[in-house]
C-alpha cells in the first residue's frame, strides 16, 4: 500500500469535517502542550543570551503565545489571502535566535522589533511572487542557510549548559547530569519511541531534566508560586527604535534571509500537511500555500508591532494529523484559543522560566540538531546534484569564514564587516547570488507571448519545432513535440476563457536529451493534474479528457502549478522515438 493511502486509511476526519468539539478541543489542547516549550523557550534563550531584563522577557513569552494564538486560528480560518485553511500551528522560529541576540545586545526589543516588522514585508512578496522566484530561492537555498543557523546557535547551548550558579563544585556535576538526562531522554524516545510517544520527546526530556536539577537545588520555584494564574504580565510594550540607524541597515539583510528561510519552511509545511489532511487524490493547491505563507508574514508582522520573536509554522501538526488522523479545522480553533488563555497566565511564562539554563541548554541543544537535520533533508529534497551541492558547500563554508572572520576582514570597511561578521548573513547571500547564476545558466531558453486565442496555435507549435531542429531532433520526435505544445496549449486557451486582453506565455529550455517547456497563464479555474488523478475510463472520450490523454501519452511527465496570479503548466519531453498515443 502507498503512503498517500496508507494515510488515507487512517484518515477519520478530513480537513472540513466536523467532529465532536470535545474532541477537537482535546486533540487542539494535546498539541499546544507539545509546542508550549518551543513557544516559550525559544524567546527566553534569546533574550536571557542578551542579558535582557525580567519584564522584558514576560512580555516576550505574552506576546508570543498571543500571537501564536491568533494565526493559529488564521491558518485554520482563512481571512482573505491570509491563512492555509488548514491545521498549522504556529510558534516563536528558532532560526531567528542567532540573529535576534545579536539585534537584542545592539539595541534591545524595540531594534529587534522594528527588523522583524520591515523583513516581515519581504514575506509577502515572497508569497505573490511565489510562481516567479521559485526557481532561485530553491530548497537548497533554504537548507543551507538553516544548517548555518544551527552552526551559528550550537555555541549558546554549550554555553548554557555549563550556566551554573557559581561557589560550588557540586552544581557542576548537577547541571552535567541534568543535560545528560534531558539530552538523553529526547534521544531515546526519538529513536526508539513508537510514532505516537515521539513527538512528546522534547517535553518528557525537559520535564525529567528539571526534576534531576531540583533534586539538587538548581530550580528556583519563588516566582511560579508568587505568580498570579490569571492576569497581565508584570511588563508593559517595549517601543519601536525609529532611529533607523547605522545598526539597523546593516542587520537588515540577515533578518530579510533568515525571513526568507522562514517563508521556504512554511512553503514545505503547507504542501505536506494537505498530504495528510484530505481524502482521494489531490494537485497541491499552491494558492493554499501562498495563504499559508501570507499568515506567516503576518504573524512575523504582529510579532514586531507587540514585541517578540517572529513566528513559523510548526511540522509538528504534520505528525499529529498523521498519528490521530484528524485533521479538522476544528482542531487548530481550539488550539489557538488555548494559546491565547495561556498568554494571560503569568504563572505559565513563571513556570518554563523557572527552567535552568542547563537543562534549557539541552533543549536548544536538541532542537538545533533537529534543525540541522531539516536543513539537510530540504537540500537532499531538491535533488543532490553537482550544482546544488556546490551551492551548499560553498556557501556553508563561506558563511563559518566570515563569521569567524577568517576571510580578509581587516581588508573590509567596517560596514561590510558588520554585515558579513554574521554567517547567517554571509553564507546566504553567497547561496542566493549561487542559485541566480544557476538560474541563468539553466535559462538557455526561447521565450514567446502570443494571446490565449486559436489564432496564435499556429505560431505556437512553429516555435516549438524551430527550436527542436535546432537541436537536431529526429522527424518523430518533431512530430511528438509538435503535438504536446498544441494539446497544453489549447487546454490553456480554453481554461483562461480566451480573449486578446490574456496572454501565454511559452519558454523552452534544453536539459541534456530533454526539453523542458513552461506554459504561464491567467489563474484557470481546473487543475490537470487533478483530472487525471480522477479520470475514470468512461471519460477517456470526453473532448476534454482525450486532450489530456493525448498530451500525457506525448510527455514524460506534466506539471500543473496553480498560483493566486499566474498558472504554471509544465512539460518534459525526452528525445526519444515516437510513441503510440492511444494505448
Amino acid at each position: 500500500m502507498s503512503s498517500e493511502n496508507s494515510v488515507e486509511a487512517g484518515l477519520l476526519y478530513s480537513i472540513n469535517d466536523k467532529p465532536p468539539h470535545l474532541l477537537s478541543a482535546f486533540l487542539g489542547f494535546q498539541i499546544v502542550v507539545l509546542v508550549l516549550s518551543g513557544i516559550v523557550l525559544v524567546p527566553l534563550i534569546a533574550l536571557s543570551a542578551a542579558d535582557a531584563q525580567l519584564d522584558a522577557k514576560n512580555w516576550a513569552v505574552f506576546a508570543a503565545l498571543l500571537v501564536s494564538g491568533a494565526v493559529t486560528i488564521l491558518q485554520a480560518r482563512p481571512i482573505g489571502p491570509f491563512g492555509a485553511g488548514y491545521v498549522l500551528f504556529m510558534g516563536t522560529s528558532g532560526a531567528f535566535i542567532a540573529i535576534s541576540i545579536a539585534a537584542l545586545k545592539a539595541g534591545g526589543l524595540p531594534l529587534l522589533s522594528i527588523l522583524i516588522i520591515v523583513s516581515s514585508l519581504i514575506q509577502f512578496l515572497f508569497s505573490k511572487r511565489l510562481g516567479l522566484i521559485r526557481k532561485i530561492i530553491t530548497p537548497t537555498v533554504g537548507g543551507t542557510v538553516i544548517t548555518l543557523i544551527a552552526i551559528a546557535v550550537m555555541p549558546i547551548a554549550f554555553q548554557m549548559m555549563n550556566q551554573i550558579p557559581a561557589g560550588d563544585n557540586t552544581f557542576s556535576y548537577a547541571a552535567a547530569l541534568s543535560v545528560g538526562v534531558t539530552i538523553i531522554c529526547m534521544l531515546l524516545l526519538s529513536l526508539f519511541g513508537k510514532k505516537q510517544f515521539r513527538l512528546w520527546g522534547p517535553v518528557i526530556g525537559v520535564v525529567l531534566g528539571s526534576a534531576v536539577a531540583w533534586i539538587f537545588g538548581l530550580v528556583d520555584l519563588y516566582a511560579v508560586i508568587n505568580a498570579k494564574m490569571f492576569g497581565l504580565p508584570n511588563a508593559s510594550w517595549p517601543g519601536l527604535d525609529l532611529s533607523f540607524n547605522a545598526t539597523f541597515w546593516v542587520m537588515l539583510p540577515g533578518f530579510i534571509i533568515v525571513t526568507i528561510v522562514g517563508a521556504i519552511e512554511t512553503y514545505g509545511d503547507g504542501i505536506a500537511i494537505q498530504q495528510v489532511s484530505r481524502r482521494g487524490q489531490h494537485a497541491t493547491d499552491f494558492k493554499a500555500v501562498q495563504g499559508a505563507i501570507n499568515a506567516d508574514g503576518l504573524g512575523n508582522l504582529l510579532s514586531g508591532l507587540i514585541g517578540t520573536l517572529p513566528n513559523t509554522t510548526y511540522s509538528t501538526s504534520i505528525s499529529v494529523v498523521e498519528i490521530t488522523g484528524v485533521a479538522a479545522k476544528r482542531v487548530g480553533i481550539y488550539g489557538g484559543i488555548f494559546m491565547i488563555i495561556l498568554a494571560f497566565s503569568p504563572k505559565v511564562s513563571a513556570l518554563l522560566q523557572a527552567i535552568p539554563a542547563p537543562v534549557t541548554g539541552g533543549f536548544i541543544f536538541f532542537l538545533i540538531v533537529m534543525l540541522f537535520i531539516h536543513g539537510i533533508r530540504l537540500i537532499i529534497s531538491d535533488g543532490f546534484s553537482f550544482e546544488n551541492s556546490t551551492v551548499f558547500g560553498v556557501s556553508l563554508w563561506a558563511g563559518y569564514g566570515f563569521q569567524g572572520q577568517l576571510v580578509f576582514h581587516d581588508l573590509m570597511p567596517s560596514g561590510v564587516q558588520q554585515l558579513l561578521d554574521n554567517g547567517v548573513t554571509s553564507g546566504g547571500i553567497v547561496a542566493v547570488v549561487l542559485s541566480f547564476l544557476i538560474t541563468l545558466k539553466r535559462s538557455r531558453s526561447e521565450k514567446i507571448t502570443v494571446s490565449a486565442s486559436l489564432e496564435m496555435l499556429h505560431e505556437v507549435v512553429s516555435f516549438a519545432r524551430r527550436y527542436g531542429e535546432l537541436l537536431g531532433w529526429s522527424h518523430n520526435d518533431l512530430s511528438r513535440l509538435e503535438l504536446a505544445i498544441e494539446e497544453a496549449f489549447l487546454y490553456l486557451v480554453e481554461k483562461v476563457n480566451a480573449s486578446n486582453q490574456l496572454k501565454i506565455q511559452i519558454i523552452i529550455c534544453s536539459v541534456g536529451d530533454r526539453l523542458e517547456i513552461e506554459l504561464v497563464s491567467a489563474p484557470t479555474k481546473d487543475n490537470i493534474e487533478n483530472l487525471l488523478k480522477n479520470m475514470k475510463p468512461i471519460d477517456n472520450y470526453a473532448d476534454e479528457h482525450l486532450r489530456i490523454k493525448i498530451l500525457t501519452s506525448m510527455v514524460d511527465s506534466i506539471s500543473h502549478q496553480q498560483f493566486n496570479e499566474q498558472d504554471f503548466l509544465s512539460i518534459i519531453i525526452s528525445k526519444k522515438a515516437l510513441l503510440e498515443i492511444y494505448h
